[in-house]
């Protein structure tokens, strides 16, 4: 069975990421690409180490008709131009894969404070799925338009939700404290971005409430004080939360337990005594958890690692696509990552 493809916004760090899992997908036939910016150029020319699989594919400007018809859509825009093009596309392809956060929450009236503009499409967003199939793997089949987590979100949740649904962590007086490397703000270099900035140095932003937060909450089902950081690091994701208990007995062992038991059968998810490193996980679709109980504290810990353009947003889009397209789900991705 071939799977026609289109990667709308390819130009981008996780528009490269999809071209490079859809090259190793034994069944995506990637046949349209669009990188406004860079249309005409050809794939190996934009990305050299994508040369091999892609000899010949060009990008292109957008346009819908050449988009009809394909099985799945994956959107690598910025998050208005999400909102606009999606309707578009949506019952003129097979599914369409939003990694913006266009169509991640459930509330409309959140996206003026969260993100700066109103949305226009209540239908759309109550049809949308969230793309984690961890969570959300029963509501994918067959969907229309799904969502792909922030890359954030994905790390904290997958850390959190299965303590808070066992009922181990409290309602609110949850702290996520995460380390994302610079492919996290996108290819376009910034002031804080340059290598002289970057290089040999950690910074945090996003002090004054950052978007992320609304989605953590949503998915978690908690209250969440959330900072983010910037390493020197290309890739990877290392979040370490923080929860007060709920009153629930606990120990270390039985929140290693209770996120093994959460996670039993679960491909791309690894819990371990083991504290996770973003190394561990390089360009995989593998996400690494570990929790304690500080017995001093009386907190919870849990920590958790994955690859920000892989399981973070790119690997996470395919991984949800290939659910609902029924495809085998690990298709096209590793659990294993890249040392040294």
């Amino acid at each position: 069975m071939s799977v026609t493809v289109g990667i709308i916004g390819a130009s981008g760090y996780t528009g490269a990421e999809l071209l490079r899992l859809a090259a190793a997908h034994p069944q995506f036939d990637v046949r349209y690409v669009t990188a406004e910016t860079q249309a005409g150029r050809s794939v190996g020319e934009l990305y050299p180490s994508l040369l091999g699989a892609y000899p010949e594919l060009r990008t292109q400007t957008f346009d819908v008709g050449a988009a009809a018809g394909l099985d799945v859509v994956f959107l690598g825009l910025p998050h208005e131009a999400s909102l606009a093009v999606v309707p578009r596309l949506v019952g003129r392809v097979g599914c369409v894969v939003d990694l913006s956060g266009a169509f991640r929450l459930r509330d409309a009236t959140n996206y003026p404070l969260w993100y700066g503009f109103d949305h226009d499409q209540p239908e759309l967003l109550a049809e949308a799925v969230y793309g984690l199939p961890e969570l959300h793997r029963q509501e994918l089949p067959g969907a229309r338009l799904i969502a792909t987590p922030g890359c954030y979100v994905t790390a904290a949740t997958l850390a959190l939700a299965p303590l808070v649904r066992a009922g181990f962590v409290g309602a609110d007086g949850v702290i996520v404290d995460a380390a994302s490397g610079v492919t996290g703000a996108g290819r376009s270099a910034t002031a804080t971005t340059h290598f002289c900035t970057i290089d040999e140095n950690l910074s945090a932003y996003g002090l004054d409430g950052h978007r992320h937060s609304c989605e953590m909450e949503q998915e978690i089902g908690t209250q969440v004080l959330f900072t983010p950081h910037l390493a020197p690091m290309n890739r990877g994701i290392l979040a370490t939360c923080y929860a007060r208990p709920s009153g629930v007995a606990t120990s270390t062992d039985v929140l290693l337990a209770t996120l093994g038991e959460a996670y039993a059968g679960e491909p791309f998810v690894m819990v371990s005594e083991r504290s996770p490193s973003t190394k561990a996980t390089l360009a995989s679709n593998a996400v690494h958890l570990t929790a304690r109980f500080d017995t001093r504290t009386g907190h919870i810990v849990v920590i958790s690692a994955l690859d920000n353009l892989s399981k973070g947003a790119s690997g996470g889009a395919v991984q949800a696509a290939n659910v609902a397209l029924g495809l085998e789900e690990t298709a096209g991705l590793s659990t294993v990552g890249v040392m040294p």
